[in-house]
Parts: structure tokens; sequence; C-alpha cells
């Protein structure tokens, strides 16, 4: 699948923002309102996923080389996958969201 297949917009399932792709080269793959996300790749990238159940945010993770990302788990199965928080000051998550979260698990 192409880098621009990937990057659409997308309705969030959770909250129901409207939620525009990245225009600064990657791509979206949680909401940033919320920072749920939808388990829809067995590889990144691939949407060959037949889960399809929502990913809530676990924990926020600092790593080397990626910055903060964002540890979702899959309601439905279980899985567990990291991404990279969106950090632009246009089009990025919610940094209120992020210090919600951290400290409802720190």
């Amino acid at each position: 699948m192409s880098r621009s297949a990937q990057n659409q917009g997308f309705t969030c399932e959770n909250c129901g923002a409207n939620v525009a792709p990245l225009s600064n080269g990657g791509y979206r793959n949680h909401c940033p309102t919320c920072l749920r996300s939808k388990h829809v790749d067995i590889v990144p990238g691939d949407r060959a996923s037949a889960c399809r159940g929502l990913m809530h945010p676990r924990r926020v993770e600092h790593r080397g080389g990626k910055g903060l990302v964002l540890v979702h788990e899959c309601v439905e199965c279980g899985f567990i996958r990291s991404n990279r928080v969106a950090e632009d000051s246009v089009q990025g998550d919610d940094i209120d969201a992020i210090i919600t979260l951290m400290s409802e698990i720190g």
C-alpha cells in the first residue's frame, strides 16, 4: 500500500472527531483528540487485520530516535502497538489529552 493511500482522513469511532490526514509527510494512525486508534494492521501500513477493534492508549513512552510514542492496546483482542505522537503545532495530538493520560497512569 502506498504512503498516500495510508494517509487518509477518517472519523474517529470513539469520539466522532473528523480527523484530517497529516500534511507533513507522516500519516495519521490515531485520533489527535481522544488518542484512540483502530486495529487495522498486522504489519504497520498493511491494513490486513480482520479484528478492527478500537485501540485505547495505555501509556506514553519516550524512545530514542522516535520521541514520544503512545502504546495502544486493542480492546477486542489485546494486540499492542506503539504509535508516534504527532507533535506538529497545527496538526499535532492534543497535548492536554497526553498529559491527562500520563497523569492517570503515572
